[in-house]
C-alpha cells in the first residue's frame, strides 16, 4: 500500500528522512501497510514547513527504536527529492488526496489529519504528486542538460519517457538509474549555481549544459543516497580525482589533496590552505559531516 508520512519544517522525531522515518508506536499498523511500498513526504506547515509534498522512498521495513518502546523506524530505500514542492492543493484548488478532497468542508482538512500522520493515498494521487514532483528533471527542455537526451540514455530509457504518464511509468521512473541520476544532478548543480566547489570555475554552454557535475559523496554503490547534501558540484576533472580519494573534504568543508597524485598545475586552481571550497547559498545544503567523513576515511586510508 502506498502511503503518506508527514514530517515538519523542523523534524520532530529523529529521522533523516532519506533513511528512516521516526514515528511513534500508534502509526505502527498503518506503517508497517506501507512496507515494500512506496510513500510520498508531506512537509506540514509546523516549524516553519513549505506545506507540500517534498520527497518519495520505497520503505524497506521497520525496526522498533531500541532506546524507546514506543517508537519505531520505517527504514527507507530509494529516496529521491522532488525538483520543487509539490502544493497541497492542484491549480484548480482540489487536494492532491482523495481522502481531504472527500472532507465535506475543506476548512476542517487539518482536523481530518489529526492522528493521521502516515496514512495510505490511492495511487492515481501518489503517480500525480510525483509527476509534478520531477517535472523540471522530466521535462524535455532539461534533456540535455540532465543528459536524459537520445545521445545519453538507452532504449528503455527512452521508451519509458516517452510513455504515459500513469502509475505504471511512475514507478519505473522511481526506480531508473538515469532518471535518479538526472533528478540528483539538477539538484546538485542548482544548488551550486552550476559553479565547481573545488575550482569556482561556472562554465555554462548556450543550451544551459554546465561544465560543473554532481559527484556523490557517500557513493551510491555503498549505499548513500541521492540528496543534495551527499552531492558536489564538480569539473571533470576534480570529479575523478573526488571519485577516485585523491581530494576530499575536512569537516570545515575544507580541500584535502594528495599531492603526489594531483598535478601542481591542478592544485593552483583549489582553494588556499585553510579555506573554504565554494558551497551553496543555502547552509542547509551544504554537505553532511557524516557523508564527508565516510568519504574522508577512504582518502585517509589511500593516502596512509
Amino acid at each position: 500500500m502506498k502511503g503518506v508520512f508527514d514530517i515538519s519544517g523542523a523534524w520532530r522525531y529523529d529521522d533523516l528522512i532519506a533513511a528512516r522515518y521516526h514515528f511513534p508506536g500508534i502509526y505502527l499498523r498503518a506503517a508497517e501497510a506501507c512496507v515494500g511500498d512506496w510513500v510520498v513526504y508531506r512537509e506540514t506547515g509546523s516549524a516553519g514547513g513549505r506545506k507540500a509534498y517534498v520527497a518519495a522512498g520505497l520503505v524497506h521495513s521497520i525496526d522498533p527504536d531500541p532506546a524507546d518502546c514506543t517508537l519505531f523506524s520505517a527504514r527507507i530505500s530509494d529516496f529521491i527529492e522532488f525538483d520543487r514542492p509539490v502544493p497541497y492543493r492542484d491549480p484548480d484548488g482540489r487536494f492532491r488526496e482523495r481522502m481531504l478532497r472527500e472532507v465535506d468542508d475543506p476548512a476542517t482538512a487539518g482536523w481530518a489529519l489529526r492522528g493521521r500522520s502516515v496514512r495510505a493515498i490511492a495511487d492515481a494521487d501518489f503517480a500525480a504528486i510525483v509527476n509534478v514532483g520531477l517535472v523540471d528533471t522530466l521535462s524535455p527542455e532539461q534533456a540535455i542538460r540532465l543528459e536524459l537526451d537520445p545521445r545519453h540514455i538507452d532504449a528503455p530509457t527512452a521508451a519509458l519517457l516517452a510513455s504515459p504518464p500513469d502509475e505504471r511509468r511512475v514507478a519505473q521512473l522511481l526506480v531508473n538509474r538515469k532518471v535518479r541520476r538526472a533528478a540528483f544532478c539538477g539538484h546538485v548543480l542548482d544548488a551550486y549555481d552550476n559553479r565547481c566547489a573545488a575550482t569556482g570555475l561556472r562554465m555554462v554552454d548556450g543550451g544551459g549544459k554546465a561544465e560543473a557535475q554532481a559527484a556523490h559523496i557517500w557513493s551510491v554503490a555503498d549505499g548513500g543516497p541521492d540528496v543534495v547534501q551527499n552531492g558536489i558540484a564538480l569539473s571533470t576533472t576534480a570529479h575523478w580525482l573526488f571519485d577516485r580519494h585523491f581530494i576530499s573534504l575536512d569537516d570545515e568543508c575544507r580541500l584535502l589533496v594528495s599531492h603526489d597524485k594531483v598535478p601542481s598545475e591542478l592544485i593552483r586552481l583549489f582553494p588556499q590552505p585553510g579555506e573554504r571550497i565554494h558551497l551553496p547559498a543555502d547552509p542547509r545544503l551544504y554537505p553532511r559531516h557524516d557523508y564527508v567523513a565516510w568519504h574522508r576515511a577512504r582518502f585517509a586510508g589511500l593516502n596512509a
